[in-house]
C-alpha cells in the first residue's frame, strides 16, 4: 500500500475533475479492445478509457453526492475499482453503464452510512389523499411545506428499509432527480422496469408511512 492509501498496482489516473465532455467514443479503439488491453495490465489503454468516460462518471457522482469534493473522491474510487475489476466486465452491455453501476454501488454504501441531515424535501407521490394520510400519522412536518413532503432525515430511515432495487431507483430518480431514461441506461434495465420500481418504492413507503411512529423509527 502506498503512503496515500492506494493499493500497490492500482492505477493513478489524472485528477477526476471533468472535461467539458467525454472523448468521442468513436475516436480510437473501441471500449472492448481498450478494456481487454487494460485488463492485461496496459495502463495506457486504461488511461484512454478514463479520458473517454470520466466526464459522464463525474457528472453522475456529482448528482449523487451534491458535493464537488465528494464527487471527485467517488469518481476516483470508481475508476480504481474499475481497474481492479475490468476482467469481470462481460462486454455484453455498455462500459459506461458498467462504470455507472460501480459508482452507484460505491455511493450507495456511503449513503447508507451517512446519517447527516439534509435540507431537501422529497415528495412521496401525487396521490391527493397523501396529505391527509401524513397529517393523520404524524409526518415530520416542515413549516410551510405540504404534509406529503418528508424531510430527507425522516425519509432516509424509511428508504433504508426498501428492497435494494426499489431503493436504488427511488434515490436516483426521485431524490436525485435523475431522468428515468438515464437511470435505465445506468442500471442496464428497461425504462418500464424503472417506472415499476419507482411505483413499488412509493407504494412501500406509503405503507411504512402509515405505521405508528415508534415502528417507523426502529
Amino acid at each position: 500500500m502506498t503512503n496515500d492509501g492506494h493499493l500497490t498496482g492500482e492505477p493513478m489516473p489524472p485528477s477526476p475533475a471533468p472535461a467539458k465532455r467525454d472523448l468521442d467514443p468513436g475516436a480510437g479503439p473501441g471500449d472492448g479492445v481498450l478494456a481487454a488491453q487494460a485488463a492485461g495490465g496496459d495502463r495506457a489503454a486504461f488511461e484512454a478509457l478514463y479520458r473517454r468516460h470520466v466526464a459522464r462518471v463525474h457528472g453522475l457522482c456529482l448528482r449523487l453526492t451534491g458535493d464537488q469534493g465528494r464527487a471527485e473522491v467517488l469518481t476516483q474510487d470508481t475508476f480504481v475499482k474499475a481497474w481492479l475489476a475490468l476482467g469481470t466486465w462481460s462486454g455484453q452491455g455498455p462500459l459506461g453503464a458498467w462504470l455507472g453501476r460501480i459508482a452507484v454501488n460505491r455511493w450507495r454504501d456511503d449513503w447508507r452510512a451517512d446519517r447527516r441531515a439534509r435540507a431537501r424535501l422529497v415528495d412521496l407521490g401525487p396521490d391527493g389523499d397523501l396529505e391527509a394520510t401524513a397529517a393523520r400519522h404524524g409526518a415530520a412536518a416542515v413549516e410551510g411545506a405540504p404534509a406529503r413532503l418528508l424531510t430527507t432525515v425522516d425519509l432516509e430511515r424509511l428508504v433504508g428499509r426498501l428492497p435494494e432495487g426499489a431503493r436504488t431507483v427511488f434515490v436516483l430518480h426521485v431524490i436525485e432527480d435523475y431522468p428515468q431514461a438515464e437511470v435505465a441506461a445506468l442500471l442496464g434495465v428497461s425504462e418500464g422496469t424503472i417506472k415499476s420500481q419507482v411505483h413499488r418504492a412509493r407504494r412501500l413507503l406509503r405503507a411504512m408511512f402509515t405505521e405508528p411512529r415508534e415502528e417507523r423509527n426502529e
